[in-house]
């Protein structure tokens, strides 16, 4: 290890170089400059010697690096971006410059009453749901639960907290088949956002996968498309990824109907690469073209994601097992699939008329 703690003639401020060995044996150096004071530069240097070491007498704000650096490249990066905002907005502004290793329940548990003051928001609108408060206090805890895993922390305060919010049940909306189809008549004066919705509707596909495809994912003779990446933008870029799950990766055969439709779309392109995206837009035009087309043809207004719904309960409806259509759609288990099956009211009535019938047959 090596420090130099020396004031900058250029600015007049001092400025610290710190030079050490890595727990991989790599020699590495990292500097700051524009400290005030040498005190000021002294204690980032010392903060920098903790952080080298995994010593926990550091801040939970470099602690917090550690965590990045350790987390950041095993995770999506939409995953990872949607943690590290939640992070540094609801959680370092409390906490970063506390030592990581004397943060104790009470302050947890402080720090979640701020959290429920801001949710109450002095008798208005909620600021923050059930379910945000819930997944802020997940955050904490696995930041904590990563210091006592790997870095000998001895206890997670977070836990022994306990939890604020809760988790809030998504509401499912869905389009029966009649109001889907009533939806696409009216989309039909833009081709690509009509084949877009096809294919939501029709195969249970993500938007995110929706929007990755290229036409090297279809096989029209065997009748399939292949799910192995899906689309996001991040900071104004592209981004192509592998699917959110495992067993999103999927092979989906589809309706000769479909085939039929996607063919015609490719056909009226001028050119278009094997892998090229079919669907050059974002998410956020799919949503105004959502919004339009229930408008014009007076069906209730659900989500982009609802689509997901609407093609699972479909399927329930027509009696396919839970197992079946959570292979189609790539659910992870059946018991994703079994939430759906609520969706359908008018299948209790139908059991209730069978078992009548049944009934009737025996007593025959």
């Amino acid at each position: 290890m090596f420090v130099l703690t020396f004031i900058d003639n250029a600015t007049g401020k001092w400025r610290v170089i710190y030079r050490y060995t890595d727990i991989t044996g790599k020699r590495k150096q990292t500097q700051k400059r524009g400290f005030e004071t040498k005190r000021e530069a002294v204690a980032w240097e010392h903060e920098m010697m903790l952080k080298s070491q995994a010593k926990l007498d550091m801040t939970f704000g470099s602690f917090y690096e550690i965590y990045e650096a350790d987390k950041a490249s095993r995770l999506k990066q939409s995953t990872w971006e949607t943690k590290s905002h939640i992070i540094k907005t609801k959680i370092l502004p409390y906490f970063a410059d506390r030592k990581i290793d004397e943060i104790e329940v009470r302050d947890v548990i402080a720090w979640q009453n701020e959290l429920l003051a801001a949710f109450k928001n002095e008798g208005k609108e909620e600021r923050y749901s059930q379910d945000y408060l819930r997944t802020i206090q997940a955050q904490l805890t696995a930041i904590f639960a990563h210091a006592m895993k790997y870095y000998n922390l001895p206890k997670n305060p977070s836990s022994l907290a306990g939890t604020i919010g809760k988790e809030v049940p998504k509401e499912m909306q869905f389009w029966t088949k009649e109001e889907y189809l009533k939806f696409a008549e009216v989309m039909m004066d833009k081709p690509r956002s009509y084949y877009a919705f096809e294919l939501l509707y029709w195969t249970g596909i993500r938007s995110g996968e929706l929007l990755a495809l290229t036409p090297s994912d279809f096989d029209f003779e065997k009748q399939t498309l292949r799910i192995n990446k899906t689309f996001h933008r991040s900071k104004g870029e592209d981004i192509i990824t592998t699917p959110k799950t495992v067993k999103s990766n999927r092979i989906i055969t589809l309706p000769p109907f479909l085939c039929d439709e996607i063919k015609d779309y490719l056909g009226m392109f001028y050119e278009i690469g094997e892998s090229e995206r079919m669907f050059s837009f974002t998410k956020s035009y799919l949503g105004h073209e959502m919004e339009r087309g229930c408008k014009a043809s007076g069906v209730k207004k659900i989500r982009i994601h609802d689509l997901r719904h609407s093609h699972v309960s479909l399927l329930i409806n027509m009696g396919f097992s839970a197992l079946a259509i959570g292979k189609r759609v790539g659910h992870e288990t059946e018991k994703i699939t079994y939430r759906y099956a609520h969706l359908f009211p008018t299948v209790q009535n139908e059991m209730a008329e069978k078992l009548e019938i049944e009934r009737m047959t025996k007593e025959a």
